[in-house]
């Protein structure tokens, strides 16, 4: 199938029922003084939920991704959908910029015009999420989408190219990276101290590599177990019970929102637009895609295939650093290594300019 351009048109219909719901919304009872212990606190989704009803306008957040260059695909049956931004310098590295969960090509925006000058961007939806959907068949995963960014690459044209990504992005990135070192310049990834620790569960026998008695170690083997106790809800029930949840996220615009906005609250250091958010969450209700994003998780937790180990220069941009992720990560010795003292899971809209330096100091040594 041919590269077709796309334009985001939302029938008026489905914004008018959008808020109708919203304003139907049956809130919960709370736990006096639970906070985020217990999730989203009632009354911060609710004052998000008013601006998504009321004072947020959709029509000027289409509008203004509108403004990106779109367009749809199919590879291996699957319809892809991608922002292809060319830069006004015809030399320019084209660079695949890939986002991760629960998120969607537009926590990219502010950060591509941070590029533009320097790169040629790509930044695809990953199946199944936004407007890469529907998705009909079994096993969209890392690797899978992997090898269907690298059909995409040489699809547009491109013989050399650089990668970019974080959380699922930078597992989707990595294997990019390992599948197509032929074509791939680099692969920069972002990460920070939590998502560090969270990823280290699931690497076998981590927790017996590390020492108890070491103040770094400890730290990790806290960060961990706290993880498995008291953050990992959300990621076990997609993981195993991805359908059952979808009947929350497809049916009700309020949790597919708290479902959203609890990460962004939850693991952001610094301050980021919250109308980003409302048009995150938007993007996954009008494209009903909170059930196909968490199958996502489901086939990456039940798949063996996670593609090759990048053979190509690496770099990796640690925001809120500490000790605890150079150790867990255990970079090549010439990797390039960038630490920042603020930021969290989301700097391409925390610290957009930041990453786009870093970015540039990386790629600009292997263009």
């Amino acid at each position: 199938m041919s590269i077709q351009p796309f334009t985001i048109a939302i029938p008026q219909a489905e914004v008018d029922d959008l808020r109708d719901r919203l304003a139907r919304t049956r809130w919960p009872d709370e736990m006096p003084g639970a906070g985020w212990n217990q999730g989203i606190p009632l009354a911060y989704l609710q004052e998000l939920a008013t601006d998504w009803a009321g004072r947020y306008d959709w029509r000027a957040a289409e509008a203004a991704l509108n403004e990106f260059p779109q367009f749809t695909i199919e590879i291996h049956g699957q319809r892809i959908h991608f922002l292809h931004v060319r830069s006004d310098n015809p030399h320019a590295l084209p660079l695949v910029i890939t986002h991760g969960y629960p998120s969607s090509f537009a926590e990219f925006t502010t950060l591509i015009g941070h590029l533009r000058p320097d790169f040629h961007v790509i930044a695809p939806s990953l199946p199944g999420f936004g407007f890469s959907t529907p998705v009909r068949d079994r096993g969209w995963a890392m690797a899978r989408t992997a090898r269907a960014w690298a059909e995409l690459t040489r699809r547009l044209g491109y013989d050399r190219y650089g990668v970019h990504g974080g959380d699922i992005g930078a597992g989707v990135s990595g294997a990019l990276a390992g599948i197509d070192g032929e074509h791939v310049v680099g692969v920069h990834t972002t990460t920070d101290p939590n998502t560090a620790a969270a990823t280290a569960t699931f690497l076998p026998g981590m927790a017996d590599r590390l020492d108890p008695g070491d103040p770094v170690d400890k730290l990790i083997l806290a960060r961990m177990a706290d993880f498995r106790a008291e953050g990992s809800g959300y990621l076990a029930i997609q993981n195993t019970r991805p359908q059952t949840v979808g009947y929350l996220l497809n049916d009700s615009p309020a949790g597919q929102l708290g479902w959203i906005a609890e990460s962004f609250g939850r693991w952001t250091d610094l301050p980021y637009d919250r109308d980003q958010v409302l048009t995150i969450a938007s993007i996954y209700w009008f494209t009903r895609s909170g059930v196909s994003a968490a199958r996502f998780l489901y086939e990456q937790a039940h798949s063996e295939d996670w593609g090759a180990p990048p053979a190509v220069p690496q770099a990796f941009a640690v925001f809120g650093a500490d000790p605890t992720v150079r150790r867990l990560l255990n970079p090549p010795a010439d990797a390039h290594w960038t630490e920042f003292e603020r930021g969290g899971h989301f700097p391409a809209m925390e610290a957009p300019e930041a990453l786009a330096a870093d970015l540039r100091a990386f790629f600009g040594d292997l263009a």
